[in-house]
């Protein structure tokens, strides 16, 4: 090693130490399985190997959320990692204790698109990042900080990464602590930051990475080819000038991203890769089935809450549309399962019992439509049959429906207009239904009338043209009464609309 680099190290692995003596709070390291949080970690990792196990006291808590829809190949790459470090761990007395965090079962990505209906994220509804992210780590750190009030977070974030990272990196700099920051993070105004490579470039990483050897076991040369393999042109130069791309312009995310063009690390793998080919599956259903671009067709024109709400598109009225509709989820779920099958029967030992989603989510996403939703068709059980192969594993031979799938289909013929492109009169009827049987053998109907009349005004209009034609005519009450019309029983007329 260059001797700038050994002082580096040296004043990295110093400066661990120290804080490791300073007082006896807890440690977590947050860990993606990425070049810069497996630099800290194994930065802290061969640091407090030099301390003598009598005073090793501390526990320190590697902490890795996987959202459940990460890359396969990342997924797996970090799951083996969490394992060996606790392995690795354990043996040598060091202190390290590997966490895998998972979104709540209620914070799913498809719990949520397929099941409540959220139509894929956006920009201006961007409702993923704190489910399947920052919802698992934020409580699990508040809970280790808990236990004595204060906790160091060490993260592996650089200010040579971006602009912005180094502007909200130094705008927090300085804490009553040396070495420390303050959190960005209000609800974790008590975690200390220590960003032990914040000054590094990306080279300075990658030359460390590739000069040590990974002391829990993982192999930092497959991580270098991972990055390798993840950049379009299969380029991963370490040190040439400062012009020359670094594999840190690759980015592993969530395969289901619609926040971004296109998933290009994905798409680099399958290109660099012929083994990696049965993901095509996987990148195609991102593509076809999660465009952003005008999901209009795809999507309720009422809101979650079935309001209406009118705002002005190219000058003229329009609705602000909701969650994705019935025949829509279907479909996305049967792709979905289809993709899964065939990742299952294609994709490389190791990865063959790799889950898209899970019977647990799948029994949610269920239990939504039946009951959230009044979808009691129950449809799901069929389309599962029919795109595993398999029947579901979860029906209950007791099961019985209200009305048999026959006569919903002769309901829904009845009920079938011109004017109700949508089965608006349709729905209205079978979530009345629903509402009837669940009072069923009750002493007290209690609330009943409330909830059919709500049923009733939930279903107010057949289609968007009624709905655009009478917010329009209530711009008079807008203008004369904000009150009146904000609290409008159908909806209000708004003039920025946020996608939700």
């Amino acid at each position: 090693m260059m001797s700038e680099e050994v002082n580096r190290i040296e004043l990295a692995h110093e400066q661990i130490r120290d804080l490791y003596y300073a007082d006896d709070l807890p440690w977590i390291i947050g860990y993606s399985g990425g070049k810069d949080s497996s630099a800290v970690l194994q930065l802290v990792w061969s640091a407090v190997e030099t301390i003598p196990e009598k005073d090793r006291k501390k526990t320190i808590h590697v902490i890795s959320t996987d959202t459940l829809v990460e890359n396969p190949i990342v997924a797996t790459w970090v799951s083996t990692s969490l394992k060996k470090i606790n392995e690795e761990s354990s043996g040598r007395r060091l202190g390290f204790q590997a966490h895998r965090l998972t979104p709540k079962l209620e914070d799913r990505f498809w719990v949520n698109l397929i099941g409540r209906g959220y139509p894929a994220p956006r920009p201006k509804f961007r409702w993923c990042t704190s489910r399947l992210k920052i919802n698992a780590a934020t409580t699990f750190i508040r809970d280790v900080a808990s236990e004595t009030g204060e906790a160091i977070l060490f993260l592996g974030t650089r200010k040579s990464e971006s602009a912005a990272r180094k502007k909200v990196m130094e705008r927090v700099k300085g804490s009553t602590r040396q070495l420390l920051d303050r959190n960005t993070d209000p609800n974790l105004d008590r975690v200390w930051v220590f960003s032990v490579i914040a000054d590094w470039s990306t080279d300075e990483v990658w030359e460390y990475l590739m000069e040590t050897d990974n002391p829990w076991g993982h192999s930092n040369d497959d991580l270098f080819h991972l990055y390798r393999g993840a950049t379009p042109d299969a380029e991963c130069p370490l040190v040439v000038d400062k012009s020359t791309p670094s594999c840190g312009d690759s980015r592993f995310g969530c395969y289901v991203c619609t926040l971004v063009d296109k998933d290009r690390s994905m798409n680099a793998m399958i290109q660099n890769d012929d083994d990696k080919k049965w993901m095509i599956p996987l990148a195609e259903l991102r593509e076809k089935k999660l465009d952003t671009t005008d999901d209009f067709p795809n999507r309720d024109f009422r809101r979650m809450d079935r309001k209406v709400y009118l705002f002005e598109r190219n000058g003229e009225p329009s609705l602000i549309h909701g969650p994705y509709k019935q025949s829509y989820r279907q479909e996305l779920l049967k792709e979905l399962l289809e993709v899964q099958v065939s990742i299952k029967k294609n994709a490389p030992k190791g990865l063959d019992d790799f889950e898209l989603i899970s019977i647990e989510e799948l029994d949610e996403i269920r239990r939504i439509w039946l009951e959230e939703k009044h979808e009691i068709e129950d449809f799901l059980p069929e389309i599962y049959e029919t795109a595993t192969g398999e029947p579901y594993p979860n029906v209950d031979s007791n099961e019985s429906r209200i009305f048999s799938r026959e006569d919903l289909s002769v309901l829904k013929d009845l009920c079938a207009t011109k004017e109700d492109p949508e089965n608006i009169l349709y729905q209205m009827l079978r979530e009345m239904i629903q509402t009837e049987h669940s009072y069923r053998g009750a002493h007290r109907r209690t609330g009943i009338f409330e909830n059919l009349q709500k049923t009733l005004l939930d279903h107010a209009f057949l289609n968007s043209k009624e709905a655009i034609t009478y917010l329009t005519t209530r711009r008079g009450d807008l203008d004369q009464d904000r009150g009146m019309a904000e609290n409008d029983l159908f909806g209000v007329v708004v003039e920025d609309p946020v996608e939700k």
